[in-house]
């Protein structure tokens, strides 16, 4: 097989392996001719025959190449060690070198995200900073076709839309630096592909033993997903993936186009006459804007419904008006009520005030079931509820069991289910035994235990009027 020859030393790759990745790079217009490029190295396959392939390709370019390595200070030793092999590839190479390092797993415990995502982003600072400062304008990464369907199949699990499932691009901007150009050249080699032109150029490289820990669900989907639907498949998985996800990313740049030509329009069309794909992406993009990851169950919210507040966090919400743009609120904190109010139910009848709320009590005799016909009266067994008992409001933890209902649930969740306001909840007046058990909550209704039943001997009338 014909080879060429590796600058600096005896490697060959293969001819037309690297006379296709040059047709890829020109064919899209990855690089100019005499550039500056940033190539990004962990020291692993895939990026050190990258790097040896575009020092290679260069010698016609004229590419001026910098060589950059993150250390993610994961695997103590043979992050080290990767470091040097990646260093000593570039002084082999007669090549500028820039190493940086980043504590991921204290950035991660920080920001209370995976480690993959805070590597991620640390990594693409370092490079974005590194670019900028040599004012290097595009970075070489290594991603190839396999990643393209591992990404595929992470983010379908992940209930991606046709923006997620389009995957990588070719080329497009560095997330933490528009300015900077991230450009993946090997985005059409497979894997097998990369590893043959490795072992004929003889590039040295290193084996990241996390790559082989099933534990880590892109290792999955790596190690035990492809390989079985590749067996069970005829047909090229990697072909049909990367069909599909360039037509998934062909579809999603024409809806974006569409949504933000909306958005920029002040004459624009109703919100509700829009296709429903449109519809999503105009919400999404907003929710971007505002730093706020678009998840499905948001977005489907704030779509179907305006007006309607999404809570964000603890402080903020935002909703969506009549016309299809978000705006944000603030939420009011609202501190659980402590007034209460002791009652002896002994003397037969009685009345209280509490918060706006006047009650009035009576005990009388009587014998088996029934219910109260008038409004804003309920009948309770007394000797179930007891003597003495407590006037509140709702507490964190309270549990009441409403008539017709098996068990106790979260009073919380109760009153979210009759959409009881927020604040109204808190409005809300509660009677409590002595042993704090909820025999009637303002508005729900009557507790199952406390009915009215065939062997009640004495009943409690009780009688409330909301006066303000």
């Amino acid at each position: 097989m014909d080879r060429l020859q590796v600058s600096g030393g005896p490697a060959a790759f293969p001819i037309r392996w690297l006379g296709a990745l040059d047709h890829a790079i020109a064919e899209r217009n990855l690089f100019r001719d005499g550039q500056k490029i940033l190539v990004a190295v962990s020291g692993g396959l895939d990026s050190m025959t990258l790097l040896h392939a575009l020092k290679e390709l260069s010698r016609t370019r004229r590419w001026k190449l910098t060589v950059a390595h993150f250390n993610h200070q994961l695997r103590g030793p043979a992050a080290n060690a990767d470091e040097q092999l990646v260093g000593q590839a570039a002084r082999a190479l007669k090549l500028p070198f820039v190493a940086g390092r980043g504590n991921v797993r204290a950035e991660a415990t920080r920001r209370k995200i995976s480690l993959e995502m805070a590597g991620r982003d640390l990594r693409h600072r370092f490079l974005a900073r590194a670019a900028r400062a040599r004012r290097i304008p595009a970075i070489a990464l290594a991603h190839h076709a396999d990643d393209q369907v591992e990404l595929f199949f992470l983010r379908l699990f992940r209930g991606a839309g046709s923006q997620g499932l389009s995957g990588m691009k070719w080329a497009g901007p560095s997330p933490v630096d528009p300015s900077v150009l991230l450009v993946r050249p090997f985005l059409n080699q497979p894997k097998a592909a990369l590893r043959r032109a490795a072992t004929a150029a003889s590039v040295a490289f290193s084996e990241d033993a996390t790559n082989a820990e099933i534990d880590i669900q892109r290792n999955r989907i790596r190690h035990q997903l492809l390989p079985l639907l590749r067996q069970r498949c005829p047909a090229s998985l990697t072909q049909t993936v990367t069909r599909l996800m360039e037509l998934a990313g062909a579809e999603a740049e024409t809806v974006a186009q569409l949504a933000e030509q909306w958005l920029a329009n002040p004459g624009r069309a109703e919100f509700s006459l829009l296709q429903v794909a449109v519809q999503r992406r105009v919400i999404q993009i907003q929710l971007l804007a505002l730093k706020q990851l678009p998840e499905f169950e948001m977005v489907e919210r704030l779509r179907r419904r305006s007006g309607r507040p999404f809570a964000l966090d603890a402080a903020r919400t935002v909703s969506r008006n009549a016309t299809g743009i978000l705006q944000l609120g603030r939420i009011e904190r609202i501190e659980f009520n402590p007034a209460r109010r002791a009652l002896v139910l002994k003397r037969g009848k009685g009345r209280q005030r509490i918060d706006g709320l006047a009650l009035r009590w009576e005990i009388e005799k009587t014998s088996g079931a029934g219910f109260a016909r008038e409004p804003n009266v309920e009948y309770f067994d007394a000797d179930k509820v007891g003597g003495r008992i407590c006037l509140r409001h709702w507490q964190p933890g309270d549990r009441f069991q409403p008539i017709g209902v098996s068990s106790p649930r979260k009073l919380q969740d109760l009153l979210t289910n009759a959409k009881v306001p927020r604040a109204e909840r808190h409005r809300r007046v509660v009677a409590a035994t002595r042993r704090d058990e909820l025999f009637w909550v303002e508005g729900l209704r009557i507790a199952e235990p406390f009915k009215l039943q065939p062997s009640t001997v004495r009943r409690l009338k009780w009688q409330w009027e909301r006066e303000s």
